[in-house]
């Protein structure tokens, strides 16, 4: 997979599974944009040699300037990277507040679709153009005491279905990548929330995450990467609207 010459944006790319993929893009020769809402991440990344600066997806006019500073730095786009979400709230859904709800579709999804939409004349202008969005094996599964993420996270795989049939005939291919459980602070995060919400310990619900998949093992950063390059790569030329999940086969969310 060779990407010298393509230019490259990765939403949330200065933390975890973002930097993951901006790392790995930037190991196949791509010139690589990342943005984040965290100042001090986004520092670091500029270290790594990447163009960076801070928004938030899914605030519109954050979305609209970052799109300039990438015509601006890159002179172009080839592979848009929608990698920011957040975990959204956990409990059940009568305790779930409006605002918490609100803000997960806020990035989650609405955020993809500003990215998609400012990005799309770059893209038109590209060569061999492609996005790449996050969802989550919630996005194909429910998963009880977190409604608000799952069903964000399905509304993620309408969207690239959508994009793709839409984009298609332009030559832009859209898929969605479904990852499993992914090993870090963020998912470390979930399971304390999820056994406050149960009333067990965080070592047996964390148990549990660990065994959920055939594989009986959490997925790493870099997997999601090596699916993210290729899935934009001319290895899958003819691979559009697409739901790929990496996550050693998960059939049930805990």
């Amino acid at each position: 997979m060779d990407f010298s010459g393509k230019r490259v944006l990765v939403t949330a790319g200065a933390n975890g599974i973002g930097l993951a993929i901006a790392k790995k893009f930037k190991d196949l020769g791509a010139r690589v944009y990342v943005t984040d809402i965290d100042q001090r991440a986004v520092e670091t990344a500029r270290k790594y040699g990447f163009k960076a600066s801070v928004s938030d997806a899914s605030v519109e006019e954050d979305v609209i300037r970052l799109m300039s500073s990438v015509e601006t730095e890159l002179g172009g786009l080839d592979v848009l990277v929608n990698n920011a979400g957040v975990a959204g709230p956990t409990g059940p859904v009568e305790t779930l507040t409006s605002d918490a709800w609100t803000r997960t579709f806020d990035v989650n999804i609405h955020g993809q679709f500003y990215c998609v939409k400012h990005s799309l004349g770059m893209l038109r202008r590209g060569t061999d153009p492609a996005i790449v969005n996050l969802s989550s094996a919630a996005g194909r599964l429910g998963m009880a005491g977190r409604s608000a993420y799952s069903a964000s996270k399905w509304a993620v795989v309408g969207f690239t279905k959508t994009l793709a049939i839409e984009l298609g005939p332009e030559g832009i291919r859209a898929n969605a990548i479904c990852p499993g459980a992914v090993d870090g602070p963020r998912i470390q995060a979930v399971i304390s929330a999820k056994a406050d919400m149960l009333g067990r310990s965080v070592e047996d619900v964390a148990a549990v995450y660990n065994n959920q998949s055939s594989m009986q093992r959490m997925v790493t950063a870099e997997d999601i990467a090596n699916m993210a390059a290729f899935s934009a790569s001319s290895l899958a030329r003819n691979v559009n609207g697409q739901v790929l999940a990496v996550d050693g086969n998960t059939e049930k969310l805990y």
